[in-house]
């Protein structure tokens, strides 16, 4: 796991999220564009680990290309075109909205020009100037070991997931239908897109389309190609699929089989952002994505969760097969989209501190558990809810959220680290756990009467001093139903490089949603 202390990423990751409010969130002015982007940087100290950071960033719309990459109207294979079909109502969405603020559209559904041949956005394309480049233009560019590694993914099959693929061939004629080429947009295939780019003084490039492991890194028009070319580049990654066959290694989800190509993108390529910038909605997610889906609502804090938490989520993606929606929290309009996304959770995770919420979002929570889902909190999720200063309009504080979910009964904390104990050694949720020698240098909480219903699995004494035992880990059920909660109040930036606590956050999350 990642040393967070060591993350220096300033002031704007405070104001990064996975939602806007709506669709106006994605210009700050006429012709600005607000993106909201996710990118991974190797940590300074463990080169091989990569570091999760969102920053919002702001693009002059007329200096702006969406690249559609390949999103033809049939694919030879069946689940492939499929999914096309799923994207691309949501992709036209998106290419209105920035359309309207003055983004150039190059549509670039390869092998297709012939049927185009006569259309003004062909013509249109073809008509920009050759111009000389630093760096050769490529007409594929190719892996190169020296910059990306290997793709995590094996996809020498041809990656079609459909059972009994037929052999591959050449299935399409033009750009998927549910896709408008409106006038001023152009057509091209090749790196004409990239001599319109500069004949228009066009330095940003957003990247949508399929597929992530093939035609997206290595079209002439696309990702390696424009960032070898010094061009801006985001992916918008809800709007993308990969060619993958889950019986090939690494013998995940198709789906988590995408998530794993994404992020090498984010490694050594280029940041993503999602259709959420342009259309206000959350991000689309496929039909048969049938993944469990965890939520969390983080904000930040000195225990820096935006940081922390999702590189667990990258754990529960790549070894234990789940979804994840990280939801950071929004300066003044408290966790933007979660009345949205929730209701898709199997589990809602809470590492916040002292952040307001809207009366909607409270509500979603509580909905959410009495539908019976479980929630995990983790360390100031005692305190998750309150306000930092005087409330801002529309804002409302969930002190009670400790006793009324968590069973919690937090009273500050003690000044020295922390030595844990088992509380009940044969709970499963322990299993594979080791409290010998388990010490955490964060601050022992306070928490003298908990709810009688509570299970306590973990104790801990501070540091040098056995007296003061303090609850730090339990379980409860609340409501009608019997939703599951789980509570710790460890989460201290060290206690992710613990290979114990992550274990207990492991089994956590699986006691909560396996049935």
């Amino acid at each position: 796991m990642v040393k967070m202390r060591q993350v220096v990423v300033g002031a704007c990751w405070v104001l990064t999220m996975l939602w806007v409010l709506n669709s106006a969130s994605a210009h700050a002015a006429d012709g600005q564009l607000v993106l909201h982007t996710r990118q991974r940087t190797p940590d300074k100290t463990h080169p091989e680990r990569f570091l999760i950071s969102h920053s919002p960033i702001t693009w002059d719309a007329h200096k702006t290309a969406i690249v559609v990459c390949d999103m033809w109207d049939k694919h030879w294979c069946p689940d492939s075109t499929k999914r096309v079909g799923e994207l691309a109502p949501r992709m036209n969405e998106v290419l209105n909205a920035a359309r309207a603020q003055g983004v150039l559209i190059i549509h670039c559904p390869s092998d297709t020009m012939e049927f185009y041949k006569d259309h003004p956005g062909r013509k249109l394309a073809q008509a920009a100037p050759v111009v000389e480049t630093k760096v050769p233009l490529q007409r594929w560019c190719h892996l190169d070991p020296k910059i990306e590694g290997e793709l995590p993914i094996d996809d020498r099959d041809g990656g079609c997931d459909t059972v009994n693929p037929p052999k591959s061939y050449r299935a399409w004629t033009k750009e998927h239908d549910a896709l408008e080429i409106k006038e001023g947009d152009a057509i091209t295939d090749s790196a004409e897109a990239f001599y319109l780019m500069k004949q228009r003084g066009i330095t940003n490039v957003i990247v949508m389309g399929v597929h992530t492991n093939m035609c997206v890194l290595g079209r002439p028009f696309s990702i390696r190609q424009m960032v070898n070319q010094g061009q801006n580049v985001v992916l918008m990654r809800d709007m993308t699929d990969t060619m993958y066959n889950p019986a090939s290694a690494p013998k995940v989800t198709h789906y988590t089989g995408t998530d794993l190509v994404v992020a090498h993108i984010e490694k050594h390529w280029c940041p993503t952002i999602t259709s959420t910038d342009f259309t206000g909605k959350a991000p689309l997610v496929f039909a048969e994505d049938h993944r469990p889906h965890v939520v969390t609502m983080l904000n930040e804090s000195e225990y820096q969760p935006t940081e922390t938490m999702p590189l667990l989520g990258d754990e529960l993606i790549r070894e234990h097969g789940y979804r994840v929606t990280n939801i950071v929290a929004r300066n003044g309009a408290g966790f933007v989209g979660l009345e949205d996304v929730l209701p898709t959770a199997d589990l809602l995770m809470v590492f916040s501190r002292r952040e307001a919420l809207t009366g909607s979002q409270r509500d979603a929570v509580r909905a959410h558990i009495a539908a019976g889902k479980p929630v995990i909190g983790l360390r100031t999720a005692s305190h998750a809810f309150g306000a930092k200063g005087d409330l801002q309009d529309g804002l409302i504080a969930w002190n009670e959220f400790d006793q009324e979910i968590l069973g919690g009964d937090y009273q500050g904390h003690f000044e020295n680290g922390t030595t844990i104990k088992t509380g009940a050694a044969e709970h499963p949720l322990l299993a594979g756990l080791d409290a010998t020698n388990w010490k955490s240098t964060g601050s022992l909480y306070k928490n003298p009467a908990i709810d009688k219903t509570c299970t306590v699995l973990l104790t801990g004494e501070r540091i040098g001093e056995k007296k003061d035992p303090q609850p730090v880990a339990w379980i409860r059920t609340v409501g009608g139903k019997q939703a599951k909660v789980f509570y710790t109040s460890l989460g201290n930036v060290d206690d992710f490089e613990n290979p114990q606590f992550r274990k207990l956050l492991l089994n956590a999350v699986e006691w909560s949603v396996r049935k």
